[in-house]
């Protein structure tokens, strides 16, 4: 599951960071200054970038046997500016904490 885990933490890191810039600066440039070239191309990159990762999150929520509606919601972290960063922390908690659970503890000596 650690490859999995890795998988979707890249994806959300950068489906992040180009909707970020498609909503700052493209969809600025595009409605104030009549310039759409931005939004053009980041906008279909977002678009490609968001398949990925909804492969990403779906491998990752069946390895991890979420409920649908946690699956969904990671999902759409996905489309909301910020949003995704939050979600990778909470993901990666999620995942996290069943395996510090099972990590034995050191021997007394």
């Amino acid at each position: 599951m650690g490859a999995a885990l890795t998988r979707y933490r890249v994806i959300a890191w950068i489906v992040g960071v180009v909707l970020i810039l498609l909503v700052v600066i493209g969809m600025p440039l595009k409605y104030a200054f009549d310039n759409p070239v931005v939004v053009e191309t980041v906008g279909q990159a977002h678009g490609f970038l968001y398949m990925v990762y909804l492969a990403a999150a779906f491998d990752l929520s069946r390895r991890a046997d979420w409920p649908l509606k946690r699956m969904i919601l990671v999902m759409l972290a996905g489309t909301v500016p910020f949003v995704s960063f939050y979600a990778e922390r909470r993901v990666s908690a999620w995942v996290a904490a069943p395996q510090q659970e099972r990590a034995p503890e050191p021997v007394a000596r």
